[in-house]
């Protein structure tokens, strides 16, 4: 029996239990397995626990000899929870996490053994850096790198099996001090935006002395059996399936969208729920995505880096826990074709320590006026760097997915609904028109009488635009489900942090000139808006129309990865990431590498596996399907029948036959173009020549074959899970 029918066969008999909290509060267990500082309370001294609490509040960094104190009461939580080894938890630029495990086990110079574990082994600690992504930074014989304790992200133990490990959050540096991972410029590009934000808000209120950017994200994937998946080699290797005929029901009766959730992967879902919540993870919303075998879970608001790590730290669970439940979770931006792709939305916004949601209408002209200033920048934000955002979300599945019809398009725009966008015209209207010299002006716009009644379900949903303004939030709805969100993070805080930087450069020059406060700060905005207009688009971004529209306007269309990953390393952007301290020159360039490597060794492993599903998987099953059909004509003939009696099987006999040849023509040829871009010289001439030359040139055809031999070829004889099979059966 072929694995296929093995795995269809062993469904029937697939149970599973949910380790869910049953009927325990969610409260009882959140955060049981984080050393909060509510824990920390209870295990380090006055003078520890108030360092510890300064760094993660105020970003203090902690003295290295309160480091100790605060590592044995990291050491003795733990231990009272069965904990025996410690980790550098941290994220290199593979995208995915990596720890080395240590015990607290040691022997003193005595022999005497006993658990430890010091300040210096919490602060920091060295992992390989050669055998990471580097972009070059670091040749293979120079190996070291540091990993280095993140305070404002808290320890957690992680729970696999009957095993417990303390994962300590760190930043991974090279010996040179070249950040090698995606936290390290996060934290940077956040404290950049901090200290421009603030700035910008003492125009409105002096007590503000810090602003947070937070993030919601909203994680979408796929659940399907795992020895369904099992029998995918594309599955197992790629993540997503090179081929695959289309089933007849799909998603076209929308009916698995918010419907009832299938019992297994509702037991799942408990299941990692119940995990995540021990890890502090707030979890709040589940439910079934558009596309069959497809879900959503998001959280509550979080400071991005926070958000950030629990976000990475979610996608290892869900996949751990997954096994359990003999089901495996796909993450993949396109894992199956014809129906929609995942994404992974990034709802951002910023908040001050007084308590102030930035991108929330106050009720007062002062509020509201600040209101409009930082929504302001985030448009001028997007417009003036939209080249580096459609970067930080470019990756070889999220090209599967952009512009396809349940993701924004590769162009980059912003919708802000009707409303607001009328708020816009109406200070846009005044081009030529001085500011009245008085306060007043500001409420001749009628802002403050209009904006107060904005609530959030005044302003409408936008599923086609990448950037979209939801109430009192952006959503960045282009980044994709397999991305760590930090990505996407640094750089639309970095370019907020430089848009408000020169916000109040410009602001106060007009105030130096003699004009009001209010006043320069409405000039500024308005000539903000004026300059970012055409990156303001309320339509569908599906449409073609939109798409020449976007061209008339002056809109880029990079819908392919290694193109769009060189706006990493254009003199804008390295004055920009290195005027905020958030990469150097060689940081960028690497970054540049690593990402082009990164695709084009994604699109190289794609090819290897369509080969080898072809030559050894469909054509030796297409192949006997023909001799079948060969036995049977060639029995009608000797039996004296006409033609006419087996001219249907003739005819399949033919389209067989012609795909079988064009298939094997096409791998052929596509061995050959993979051969001539590996022989290219500089890494992103080869990933041009990858996504050009191999994968456009071939993939598609190669597959328009494969699946119309699905069609034709016996079931009984075909070796790979159909996507009926992999979607519909639980």
């Amino acid at each position: 029996m072929s694995l296929r029918f093995s795995a269809i066969s062993s469904l029937s008999t697939t149970t599973d239990e949910a380790k869910g909290p049953g009927s325990a509060k969610i409260t009882a267990i959140f955060g049981e397995n984080v050393f909060t500082l509510k824990t920390a309370r209870e295990y380090l001294s006055d003078e520890a626990y108030k360092s510890l609490s300064s760094s993660i509040k105020g970003g203090k960094k902690i003295d290295r000899a309160v480091a100790g104190q605060v590592a044995n009461g990291i050491r003795a939580w733990a231990e009272s929870k069965g904990v025996t080894h410690f980790t550098h938890w941290f994220q290199p630029l593979t995208g995915t996490t990596a720890e080395k495990h240590d015990s607290f086990f040691t022997l003193k110079g005595d022999g005497t053994p006993i658990e430890e574990f010091e300040g210096a082994a919490l602060v920091q600690q060295e992992p390989d850096a050669s055998s990471f992504p580097n972009g070059g930074l670091r040749a293979t014989f120079e190996a070291r790198g540091y990993t280095a304790w993140d305070p404002s992200s808290p320890a957690f133990i992680m729970e696999i099996g009957q095993g417990k490990t303390l994962c300590i959050p760190t930043i991974f540096i090279s010996y040179t001090g070249e950040s090698l991972d995606y936290k390290a410029p996060l934290l940077k590009a956040l404290e950049a935006l901090n200290k421009s934000a603030v700035e910008v808000c003492n125009y409105f209120d002096k007590n503000v002395t810090k602003v947070t950017a937070t993030l919601g994200w909203e994680q979408e994937y796929f659940v399907i059996d795992e020895g369904l998946a099992n029998a995918r080699p594309d599955l197992v290797q790629c993540g997503r399936t090179v081929f695959g005929a289309a089933p007849a029901k799909g998603q076209q009766l929308e009916d698995h969208y918010f419907g009832s959730i299938p019992e297994r992967t509702y037991a799942f879902m408990r299941d990692f729920e119940t995990e995540s919540y021990k890890l502090g993870i707030p979890l709040r919303t589940r439910h079934n995505e558009v596309a069959p075998a497809q879900f959503e879970c998001a959280p509550i608001f979080e400071e991005v880096s926070l958000a950030v790590d629990h976000n990475t730290l979610l996608m290892d669970v869900m996949d751990r826990v997954a096994r359990r439940h003999n089901l495996r979770v796909l993450i993949h931006e396109k894992p199956f074709a014809g129906i929609n792709g995942s994404g992974k939305h990034n709802n951002w916004s910023m908040s001050t320590d007084t308590g102030v949601n930035l991108l929330a209408p106050g009720k007062t002209p002062k509020t509201n006026l600040m209101f409009l200033t930082f929504f302001v920048n985030t448009i001028k934000a997007v417009h003036d760097y939209a080249d580096l955002l459609r970067a930080s979300i470019a990756s070889a599945g999220n090209d599967h997915r952009l512009g396809a019809n349940e993701a924004p398009p590769a162009i980059i725009s912003v919708f802000c609904g009707q409303y607001l966008a009328k708020v816009l015209a109406e200070i846009e209207t005044r081009v030529g028109d001085k500011f009245d010299e008085q306060d007043e002006a500001i409420l001749k716009l009628d802002i403050h009488k209009s904006i107060p009644e904005l609530l959030l379900d005044n302003t409408d949903r936008n599923r086609t635009s990448p950037f979209a303004f939801t109430g009192n939030k952006f959503e960045f709805r282009a980044v994709g489900s397999g991305a760590n969100c930090a990505n996407a993070m640094t750089v639309l805080n970095t370019i907020m942090a430089e848009t408000l930087k020169n916000f109040k450069v410009e602001v106060d020059g007009l105030i130096e000139k003699g004009d009001k406060k209010e006043i320069a700060i409405m000039q500024t905005l308005q000539k903000y808006i004026i300059e970012s207009k055409k990156v303001l688009f309320e339509g569908d971004g599906y449409s073609e129309e939109w798409h020449h529209e976007a061209a008339r306007r002056g809109l880029a269309n990079v819908p392919t990865t290694p193109l769009a990953l060189d706006a990493m390393v254009t003199d804008k952007a390295k004055k920009l990431y290195e005027g905020n301290n958030v990469y150097s020159h060689s940081e960028l360039e690497a970054r540049h590498e690593i990402e082009l490597e990164k695709y084009l060794k994604k699109v190289q492993i794609e090819a290897r596996i369509m080969g080898d599903l072809a030559i050894n998987h469909i054509i030796p099953t297409a192949v006997k399907y023909q001799n079948e059909l060969l036995l049977n004509i060639n029995g009608l003939k000797s039996a004296g029948l006409p033609e006419s009696s087996y001219a249907g099987q003739l005819a399949i006999l033919k389209d067989v036959s012609t795909h079988i040849q064009v298939i094997y023509e096409k791998v052929n040829a596509l061995v050959e173009a993979r051969k001539i871009a590996n022989a290219m010289g500089d890494t992103r001439t080869r990933a041009i020549a990858y996504c050009s030359q191999v994968k456009e040139a071939y993939f598609d055809e190669i597959r328009y074959h494969v699946d119309k031999l699905e069609h034709l070829v016996n079931d009984d004889d075909w070796s790979l899970p159909k996507y009926r099979e992999m979607l519909f059966l639980r």
